[in-house]
């Protein structure tokens, strides 16, 4: 479905106002398009969903089974629900809210919204005709890993009181929208519901739409007019320096991982290593400056920086282990 923004983003900017495909600045326009209208659609819709489960079903039951003796399994569905939504980290702010305002660990929430954007099925099926299914096996493990470990590390160090005072304050007050019964939550009427959920939405988005359209818009530039010449030229060598300096690289762009795969498959085919190309593509999709600067709206800069360098190291490490396997 989400296929649609990308068919209207091609309408309006390539049949309506006669960009040329090939150009830099209609490939950067093209990118804004898709990427604004898909994030403001998943924003509206998960919010909105969202607030209404919160206002019909006892979401303190299910923080309570995620928060025990279940917390372990937690971390898994966190990163597995990560790992087959087809999200982008920028898009998977909403489901993140929606978690933090469920009273939902931070660890496991931090499971999805690092998973989710590493990977996706497109993005699989993709890899595994680029590299074969053992190569794309260790990278969905190591994507699912890299969310899980971090997860458990934030909830060790209680990482939620990094959260922006009224992402914290939803996490304090989950479950409080009503301190009724589960019962009689449930048996509030429709319009009832739809209130919260319309209050809810107004005043996220509220909070985040402009910063989406910024950060979007860096991304867009960045993905339009950057040109991939220089890490073929400059990191091809496969030096154990060449992973991190391409992991640093990668943090100025912008990509989902579906979009970043035929990058990938450029940089292979004109012989980067495995590794520090699949470390430069991870970083890009999930460590670059413009989806900070959404985070930033969700998260204190202490957060931000403790998930940021936990991510480098993560990708560094993934890229060097990467490079030792054999490809062919």
């Amino acid at each position: 479905m989400l296929s649609i923004f990308s068919e209207f983003a091609t309408w309006l900017i390539y049949s309506i106002l006669g960009f040329d495909p090939e150009s830099r600045l209609g490939s950067a326009l093209h990118f804004f398009i898709e990427d604004t209208t898909k994030i403001f659609f998943l924003l509206i819709v998960m919010i909105y969903l969202i607030a209404i489960l919160r206002a019909s079903l006892n979401v303190e039951a299910v923080r309570d089974f995620l928060s025990g003796k279940h917390r372990a399994l937690g971390y898994v569905m966190g990163s597995t629900f990560g790992a087959i939504t087809p999200f982008c980290s920028c898009s998977s702010i909403p489901v993140f809210l929606g978690f933090t305002s469920a009273g939902i660990p931070i660890g496991i929430t931090m499971a999805f919204l690092l998973t989710s954007p590493l990977i996706n099925e497109v993005a699989v099926l993709l890899l595994i005709s680029l590299v074969g299914w053992k190569v794309t096996l260790i990278y969905v493990l190591v994507g699912m890993a890299v969310g899980i470990i971090c997860g458990m590390f934030l909830d060790m160090i209680h990482a939620e009181k990094w959260l922006q005072p009224f992402a914290l304050k939803a996490f304090q007050n989950a479950g409080s929208v009503n301190s009724v019964s589960s019962e009689e939550r449930v048996a509030l009427s429709l319009k009832e519901r739809h209130q919260f959920a319309k209050q809810e939405l107004a005043d996220i988005f509220s909070r985040v739409w402009k910063w989406v359209i910024i950060g979007v818009g860096l991304g867009s530039a960045l993905h339009g007019f950057v040109p991939e010449a220089w890490f073929e030229a400059h990191l091809s060598q496969g030096q154990w320096w060449t992973v991190p300096v391409a992991v640093l690289a990668a943090i100025p762009l912008y990509s989902n991982a579906t979009g970043v795969i035929p990058v990938m498959e450029s940089l292979i085919i004109k012989g980067l290593p495995l590794g520090t190309t699949m470390a430069f593509c991870m970083s890009t999709v999930a460590a670059s400056f413009p989806e900070f600067v959404l985070l930033k709206q969700v998260m204190r800069w202490k957060l931000l920086a403790v998930v940021f360098v936990t991510l480098l190291i993560s990708f560094t490490v993934v890229g060097w282990v990467l490079n030792l396997i054999p490809t062919t």
